[in-house]
């Protein structure tokens, strides 16, 4: 059973249950209670740290969505879109327990392939990768923080 553990984001109010030996979290954006696993802990936090910190509206953010990537099906962890629906951030969570890696950039590098957003974000939870992509000149920058939702 996974036991939740401090994380580089604020605390938030999480609303968990137990069945048996299994905990949930409630996720407030899909309306339901999920498993709590390492890499939700981190993706939860995230996502609150998105709409509280950062100012994104939970309306424009979309969870675990799919993508296909060389006829394999994939999945986002977290996919901001803009005002005019287009993909605007993509979050990549891990479990604090993964170092994140070259190996780590390089899956949402891929993934970012389909999207072609303006940030990249990689999370373990405790570091934080932040990117502004630049794909005129095909290269990225890193920032030290992710910008607020300004006009979004």
């Amino acid at each position: 059973m996974f036991k939740p553990v401090a994380l580089n984001l604020p605390p938030y109010a999480f609303k968990l249950t137990q069945k048996e030996s299994i905990v949930f979290i409630f996720d407030e954006l899909r309306k339901k209670y999920l498993v709590l696993t390492p890499e939700e802990w981190v993706r939860q936090h995230f996502v609150q740290f998105l709409i509280i910190q950062k100012k994104y509206p939970k309306t424009l953010i979309k969870l675990e969505g799919g993508l296909k990537l060389n006829k394999l099906q994939r999945r986002t962890d977290i996919l901001v879109f803009d005002k005019s629906g287009e993909a605007h951030i993509l979050v990549e969570c891990k479990a604090t327990s993964i170092k994140i890696t070259q190996d780590v950039f390089e899956q949402a590098a891929r993934y970012n392939m389909v999207h072609k957003v303006k940030y990249l974000v990689i999370t373990n939870g405790l570091q934080h990768y932040y990117c502004v992509m630049d794909y005129k000149k095909n290269s990225y920058q890193f920032l030290k923080e992710l910008p607020e939702c300004i006009k979004c």
